[in-house]
Parts: structure tokens; sequence; C-alpha cells
């Protein structure tokens, strides 16, 4: 079988498209005529949603690096918190935390928790600001890695 062959002639009768889209039957559909529609059968596998997400990590990670040169002060417990939040938030979400970054750059712990808390993100996510609060005041976590 010659796989490089049938790659080639998928992508061109199925395409290649980057986001999530209704193919022409209406199944939420990805990639080269992936079918992610549930009502359909359509999933992904776990390998694939850790693939996806081990790459949205880098990719969260090399943002903020080459935005914040803090981060790299920070312990790995902070940086997790960082991480978490860019990510549930995108990157410009998180830019507009000035004053967050700035308790970061003089290690304010207790500044940083007190202004991740008092956000309309904390409203939004609930539990999830109390404990990414708490670990960037502490430094700890509950030790669930």
């Amino acid at each position: 079988m010659d796989r490089k062959h049938i790659r080639r002639q998928l992508i061109e009768d199925e395409g290649s498209v980057p986001h999530a889209y209704l193919d022409s039957l209406g199944y939420w559909t990805i990639g080269v005529g992936r079918l992610i529609d549930g009502d359909k059968g359509g999933r992904l596998r776990e390998d694939e949603i850790e693939y996806l997400l081990d790459n949205d990590i880098d990719d969260v990670v090399s943002h903020i690096i080459s935005e914040y040169p803090w981060f790299g002060d920070l312990d790995d417990v902070r940086q997790g918190v960082i991480v978490n939040m860019t990510f549930n938030l995108g990157k410009l979400g998180f830019s507009r935390f000035k004053l967050l970054h700035a308790a970061c750059a003089r290690h304010d712990w207790e500044d940083a928790a007190r202004e991740m808390l008092d956000s309309r993100w904390a409203t939004q996510v609930g539990s999830r600001a109390i404990r990414l609060s708490e670990e960037m005041r502490t430094g700890g976590n509950d030790g669930n890695e």
C-alpha cells in the first residue's frame, strides 16, 4: 500500500481544513474529513486529545516566555497557574491582567492572588479561580499532578 499516494488523494478529495466545519451532510468534521460529530459516532481518541493538548500547552508557554520576562523567575506551581490562566483566557485575555503581571514581577503573591480573584474571570470560572489564586498565593498545590 502506498500511504503517501493515499494521503495525497484524500487531501485532494476531502480537503484539509484547520478548524471544525460542517461537511456536505451537515456533520461536524475537522482536518481531512475527520468526523467528530458525536451524534454520528465521531470522536477523538485519547492519544489525539493528549497530543493536541500538549501542542496547545507548548504554544501557550512559548508565548508567555516571549511576552513576560518575569515568568522564568517563578516556581513551577506559579508558572502552572499562569499557563492555566493563559490557556483559559487566551493570550489577549491574559494580557489584560496588568496588575497581576506587576504583582508577579515583584513576587507579591498576596497581591497577585487578590488580582486574580478581583476579576470578571474569577466570577466566570468559580472554583478554578479560587484554586489557582491559592496556588499563586502559597506556591503549593494539592498534589494532584
